[in-house]
């Protein structure tokens, strides 16, 4: 069976002799040849090893049990409120290479499935995977007492088996655990010949036989037993030659920190070594020596040429103040001063090609106790603290009691707090048994004190008192004295026993006796004794028995029938001690005994009730009352005469529709003495004499519906009442009511707006609202905890689950009707949860009111800022001067956000630029705007610590001025070669072009020669010969042409003899580019089942070709995705989609000058409340974390 590779538990300590003080320098002596098939070298350990901790930068040995994981301490505290065990496995020892068997039963009848039975071995090692040769799992299961058994078989035991175990148990929330150890003792045998001298490599570094031996079994409470001192102790020669049951006592009583790669070390020793062709004389397999001290590497060379590295840990050592080289001949020495912890390593030197290594041991020195621990006297229930100071801080000591090792842990009543260097055992609610002498023990001494818990002095606070009670009822007997101890009850001198009906309770210091349901034999004398006190507290109990009335004879209702002119004789057996006196009465008249028509007899078991010659009016109810000393018994007899019933009273209607009324009406006063079988109902119109009758068959109910009745007409409705007699009288007709239909219940039910104090809530009409029209609306809510039910209905038209909510009390949250379809309900209590329906009103009544799916909590979320930037708004916003500037800017944040906005860094001027602002939105409004309302405008949206930032550039233009100088630069034939300089100014816009325009010198009649002109000189052609002429340019961009023109202060004079103008060549422009993307792809949310699309824009020259691909994959003939190229645009449709369609979107544009690509983020959102939130304006991420949160509190929900 696999062993762990991780020890478990620390072993229980002994004594250790006070160490002896090492050598500060290690001389490395002769050390056999390297052994090649292991590569490492062979060993020898200093004999100055053992008394001093072998301690391990990488290892930590734990003095007691290890700390607990959240996830332990999570199981430990599940393991104290539900036990699960009712058979635990028990410790157990066998011999090697025999059989042993554990087992663990489980009840299962609180539980719907099969328990969940995991073992282990130590505290992490599952040993459901090593189940085979030598380890079987099985479990079975008793139908008739419903126990599940699990055990675990351990086949040929071995001597590496033994160890702590465990036994887990897990059902839903309910978690069980116990642990056991098995010991494993040798049967036959010596210990095998082992040689120490070979390789001794540190622990886990990769080896196959690496964490192979596991010695957690031995961890448990031993005695502490005084050792007597030795003057040094080769730790290798004991470990080689002692028990493998002993090691782990070895390595703390020797401070070995490193047991586990020292006991892998010795597995792998060799007998035969080889020498080294490279050393003359190796390193010794290991050194020792003192934290602060120096100590000193020797190896010597065959061949004194050869090179010598020295390496820690795989890292060369390179020359310094703590590490000092020396050559003296063959020898290369190395020091190492000023030792520390992480000094603690493998270290190796290299010649030529071979190698030799060695372990160096840093110890410290012993933890000495410099507080002792004192005598303390405490009384029961009383917080014990032990105290105690060592001399170094959060060092590793162990607690004893009567020189039982204490473990402390979830589960155990001892408690060790840790300050530095004091150690502090703490014992809550300490009894007697926790009298004991104590002990702390640390590797360099140890510290005891007696503690002696006494009993507090026994006061009486409430004492017995003596009960007089009735036969069935309870007897409680309490009495509280002044401490929390246990007692005895006794009952005429004899111990009581628990029962049914009598149980013993003890909470804190009160003790009751609790008899359910009193005989006779519970009368006595009752004591009770505190224990370990001589205290006792008596009480007497009486039980009387009360008169009793026996109807066994008579109906599940006391009701006796008569036949009007029949003679009644009614007897009733009594009981009671001492005979009651009894006493018949009617209507608080009473019977007499003797001559008469109705009298009453009495005997002493019995008593009858006489009625001569039965009349109508003597149906009615009859009391008898019996009285003694143990109390009064009543008991009521109704008597009925048989008759026609009387007639009923006038039915009400209580409910109207269009056709139809609901009308109910009270059952006679007097049904004739026989039940009422059933009513006949009748109705006709107020204007009518003509009755008709609704039902041929008997109505059962005192409730009717009659239908088919005109609306807006008045109508009246009476009752006959039927029994097996006849039939009665007719009723008095009813009030006349007139059928009037209610309205539809409202629809589309959601909230608005939630705040600390007020929810918002708003509807739409109702679908039907019929004749009588809706006179306003009712909105109704009441608190989650007031619920008697929840039932749910079909789902409504719009797909929503609706709910019938019957509450105690719905408050009613407006006391006028309303006529808006929106309204707030104001003064709620934050964090409270509320239901709301709203209901509609008109003459008719209320409708059925419509409920909000889910509870309400009052509690404004506090949503981070998002300022939504529109579109056209993202790009330079461009307006004329003396146009109005009116921008929009949305925004979201919970609750209402500040504000601020600024001008190019400063504030802005609220005389010039009007700034309003809404819980949704902030509007900036220049009336009419001005060249200097140019700039760059920054708005800041701040909500609590979140502040969320965005920037516009405004920019107003104005017609440009004139171009600065128009010349003529020649004058050739019929052409003239202008030139002018750009305006000075431009209108705060670019200058789109000029227009040219000439005139002749006689005229000065303005034509225009060249309009939208891009460049700042043209030569103007045709011109007539002989002609004189002026120019003058127009300054153009997009508000138009400037105001004035510039004219050349010069004429041009076109003369008959002109030069030939050489027309100048120009070279074509490339318009070619690498594809560009000029709008990326954003992170995009999708609802299942909605199209969703994907866009951006791309530019280049020649034409690019557009590829999508999803995950890195190319979309190719897919029907769900449809692909758009459109002026560079490009569009990416997804039918449909389902989360399955999430991932990484990407376009990538290539043309032979290069590729592009963009990506970006699709996620499929799927459910009907995020469809419907993400409708109602609830920001994405927002939605996220509320329905995070709503599964993690519901798990079984969703």
């Amino acid at each position: 069976m696999p062993e762990p590779t991780k020890e478990n538990e620390a072993p229980a300590p002994a004594p250790a002799p006070p160490p002896e003080e090492p050598n500060k320098e290690t001389e490395a002596g002769n050390a056999p040849p390297k052994d090649e098939e292991e590569g490492s070298p062979a060993i020898a350990l200093p004999p100055g090893l053992g008394s001093r901790a072998l301690e391990r930068k990488d290892s930590e040995w734990s003095l007691g049990e290890s700390p607990a994981t959240e996830e332990q301490v999570k199981q430990n505290t599940n393991s104290e409120l539900s036990t699960l065990f009712v058979e635990k496995p028990q410790t157990g020892t066998v011999k090697v290479g025999a059989n042993i068997t554990f087992i663990a039963k489980v009840k299962a009848e609180d539980l719907l499935r099969k328990p969940t039975v995991k073992w282990f071995k130590g505290k992490w090692m599952d040993l459901a995977s090593k189940a085979g040769k030598h380890l079987q799992l099985k479990e079975t299961f008793e139908r008739q007492s419903r126990i599940y058994t699990f055990e675990m078989q351990i086949i040929k035991a071995k001597e590496n088996y033994a160890g702590n175990y465990r036994c887990e148990v897990t059902y839903k929330d309910k978690f069980d655990s116990c642990s056991f150890d098995l010991e494993v003792h040798e049967s036959t045998g010596t210990t095998p010949n082992i040689d120490i001298r070979s390789a001794f490599k540190r622990s886990g570094e990769g080896q196959e036989d690496a964490g192979e031996l596991d010695f957690s079994g031995l961890l448990k409470r031993r005695e502490v037993k005084q050792q007597e001192e030795e003057p040094e102790i080769d730790v290798w020669e004991l470990l080689k030659n002692a028990n493998p049951n002993e090691y782990e006592k070895i390595a703390f009583q020797y401070g070995i920190t490193d047991l586990r790669g020292m006991l892998k070390r010795l597995k792998r020793m060799r007998r035969v070594e080889k020498k080294s062709a490279a050393f003359a004389k190796i390193l010794d397999p290991a050194y020792q020596i003192d934290k602060g001290g120096r100590v000193r590497f020797v190896v010597e060379l065959a061949d004194p040429k050869l090179e010598v590295k020295w390496y820690k840990n795989g890292q060369e050592i390179r020359p310094s103040t703590k590490y000092i080289f020396e050559h003296k001949g063959c020898e290369r020495i190395m020091f190492i001063n000023n030792c520390q912890l992480t000094d603690d390593s493998e270290y190796y030197v290299t010649a030529g090609d071979e190698k030799c290594s060695t372990e160096l041991f840093v110890r410290e020195p012993p933890i000495m106790v410099t507080k002792q621990l004192e005598d303390t006297t405490a009384y029961c229930g009383e917080r014990v603290e032990l105290e105690c100071e060592v001399s170094e801080d959060d060092a590793n000591v162990k607690w004893f009691k009567n020189g039982e090792e204490i473990i402390p842990g979830p589960k155990s009543r001892y408690k060790v707090k840790v300050e530095g260097k004091k150690h502090i055992l703490i014992i809550e609610g300490a009894t007697k048994a926790d009298s004991a002498e104590y002990s702390v023990m640390t590797t360099g001494g140890q510290s005891s004190a007696k503690l002696t818990v006494d009993l507090k002095p026994l006061k009486i606070l409430t004492p017995l008192t003596d009960l007089t009670v009735k036969l069935g009822k309870e007897i409680c007997l309490k009495c509280e004295i002044s401490e929390n101890v246990t007692g005895k009850w006794t009952k005429n001198g004899l111990p009581v026993q628990e029962g049914d009906r009598l149980k013993v309770v003890h909470k804190g210091r009160i003790h009751k006796l609790v008899i359910d349901s009193a005989l006779i034999e519970d009368e006595g004398d009752y004591v009770f004794t505190p224990d370990a006190y001589s205290v006792t507290l008596p009480a007497k109990v009486h039980v009387i028995d009360p008169p009793k009335i026996n109807l066994d004879g008579l109906d599940a209702d006391n009701t006796v029938t008569v036949i009007a002119g029949n003679k009644l004789r009614l007897e009733i057996p009594i009981s009671g001690e001492p005979p009651p006196k009894v006493i018949w009465s009617r209507a608080d008249k009473a019977i007499t005994e003797g001559s008469g028509r109705i009298r009453a007899e009495s005997y002493p078991d019995s008593s009858s009730l006489i009625i001569d010659v039965a009349e109508r009016e003597d149906s009615g109810v009859y009391n008898i009352n019996l009285k003694n000393e143990a109390g009064e018994a009543h008991a009521s007899i109704k008597v009925k005469v048989v008759d026609i019933p009387d007639p009923p009273v006038a039915p009400n209607v209580t409910d109207v529709g269009d056709d139809w009324c609901i009308m109910n009406w009270e059952p006679p006063v007097y049904d004739g003495g026989s039940p009422i079988l059933g009513y006949f109902i009748e109705r006709k119109k107020k204007q009518s004499s003509r009755w008709m009758r609704l039902n041929f068959e008997l109505c059962k109910e005192t409730t009717f519906e009659p239908k088919k009745m005109i609306e807006g007409v008045a109508y009246e409705v009476r009752i006959f009442a039927v029994n097996a007699i006849g039939i009665s009288k007719p009723s008095m007709p009813s009030k006349p009511f007139v059928p009037l239909a209610v309205t539809s219940p409202p629809t589309l039910l959601a909230v608005d707006s939630v705040t600390d104090t007020t929810v918002t809530m708003k509807w739409r009409p109702p679908d039907q609202i019929g004749a009588a029209g809706l006179d306003g609306y009712v909105l109704e809510y009441c608190f989650e905890g007031s619920l008697k039910s929840t039932s749910a209905k079909q789902s409504d038209e719009n797909g929503e689950a609706a709910y019938d909510l019957s509450a105690e009390e719905w408050i009613v949250a407006n006391t006028d009707l309303i006529d808006k379809t929106k309204f707030t309900i104001t003064g709620l209590p934050t964090d409270a949860k509320i239901f709301v329906r709203v209901k509609a009103v008109n003459a008719a009544g209320a409708s059925e009111p419509k409920y909000y799916s889910q509870p309400i909590l009052v509690k404004e979320i506090i949503e981070p800022p998002k300022i939504r930037i529109p579109r056209h708004l993202k790009q330079t916003y461009i307006r004329r001067v003396g146009e109005a500037v009116n921008l929009v800017i949305p925004f979201q944040g919970k609750p209402r956000p500040e504000l601020t906005w600024k001008k190019d860094g400063e504030e802005i001027d609220k005389n010039q630029i009007n700034i309003r602002n809404s819980e949704t939105d902030t509007i900036i409004f220049i009336r009419k705007a001005e060249r200097s309302h140019s700039g760059k405008y920054d708005l800041q949206v701040k909500v609590e610590k979140f502040v969320e930032s965005a920037s516009i550039d405004i920019q107003i233009v104005d017609r440009p001025g004139p171009p600065q100088l128009v010349k003529i630069e020649d004058v050739w034939g019929e052409n003239v070669a202008l030139s002018w300089t750009p305006p000075k100014d431009d209108g705060n816009a670019a200058i789109t072009g000029y227009t040219i325009q000439k005139a002749d010198k006689k005229s000065m009649e303005w034509f225009t020669v060249i309009e939208h002109y891009h460049r700042t000189n043209a030569t103007i052609t045709e011109l007539v010969i002989g002609n004189e002429y002026y120019f003058r340019v127009f300054a153009e961009n997009m508000c138009g042409l400037s105001e004035n023109a510039t004219m050349t202060k010069e004429s041009a004079v076109i003369a008959k003899d002109g030069k030939v103008y050489k027309n100048p060549v120009y070279e074509d422009f490339d318009f070619t580019e690498a594809p560009m993307y000029t709008q990326p792809l954003v992170n995009t949310y999708a609802i299942a089942g909605y199209n969703a699309t994907l866009n951006c824009s791309v530019r280049g020259n020649p034409k690019p070709k557009i590829t999508w691909m999803k995950n890195k994959v190319a979309i190719v003939d897919d029907p769900r995705y449809r692909m758009f190229s459109n002026q560079g645009v490009c569009t990416l449709e997804i039918r449909k989609p389902s989360p399955y369609d999430g991932g990484t979107y990407c376009c990538k544009a290539v043309n032979d000058l290069g590729t592009a690509e963009v990506e970006c983020k699709l996620e499929v959102k799927g459910g009907l409340s995020f469809c419907r939130l993400l409708l109602q304006g609830v920001p994405p991420n927002i939605i996220d974390s509320y329905l995070r949160d709503l599964q993690s509190s519901n798990p079984e929900e969703y």
